[in-house]
């Protein structure tokens, strides 16, 4: 079987216009069986339109008949170049020369100093190293402790500097979630800032009247 598009499309369009068997549908569509019956019984797939593999490309006319006279016979699909590039690409662990083998654990240094929020699992695979060689760097139980210095693994050659900084990006925005689902730090009360007092003026005391001349020798006579 090879992987077709659109799967269930192509098997909705089987199943009306052919007389294959339902394993013969699927295992072209690589469905199973009970799923090609549950499209033909309408339980399943209800609102995906057929798609028709012959004028897709993806199944000669020759191969139809050809199963078609021979219910046990398996259609072969063409094959797309179109699903060869639809595929996922999965990458593999990542390969360290050996010249630059011994500059792991300084990297790892440098990481578990600079950056801990950087997961453990991260550093593995962007150094292509194992979480046994990060902790014992960490704690310090490494056979070369003595002579392991931080340096930045760019400096060293063992990454770039777009998928350091994008590595380091991503922890931070993940340490920052994981943070905001805790409740982030603790909030401290602001101090209540002293009130001044409002400046009233003392009262002056009401000048007293000059003396009159009745006030210091009486009234006249």
């Amino acid at each position: 079987m090879t992987d077709i598009l659109m799967p269930k499309a192509t098997a909705v369009w089987l199943v009306d216009n052919t007389s294959l068997t339902f394993e013969q549908i699927a295992d072209f569509c690589g469905l199973h069986a009970l799923e090609v019956r549950g499209i033909a019984d309408g339980d399943v797939a209800r609102d995906i339109r057929g798609v028709d593999p012959i004028t897709g490309g993806q199944l000669a006319r020759e191969e139809l008949d050809k199963a078609q006279a021979d219910s046990n016979y398996r259609m072969k699909a063409i094959v797309s170049r179109h699903a060869e590039l639809l595929k996922v690409t999965k990458t593999g662990p990542k390969y360290t020369p050996v010249s630059r083998r011994q500059d792991r654990p300084d990297a790892i240094a440098w990481f578990v100093r600079n950056h801990p929020e950087v997961t453990d699992a991260q550093i593995a695979k962007l150094l292509g190293t194992t979480k046994s060689t990060i902790e014992s760097v960490r704690n310090r139980t490494h056979w070369n402790s003595a002579n392991i210095k931080p340096v930045d693994p760019v400096t060293l050659g063992l990454v770039g500097q777009l998928a350091l900084d994008d590595l380091v990006k991503k922890a931070a925005e993940k340490k920052a979630r994981d943070d905001a689902k805790k409740g982030g730090a603790t909030i401290q009360p602001v101090e209540a800032e002293p009130v001044e007092e409002e400046f009233v003026p003392e009262a002056r005391e009401r000048p007293t009247a000059e003396p009159t001349a009745e006030s210091v020798f009486g009234p006249r006579s």
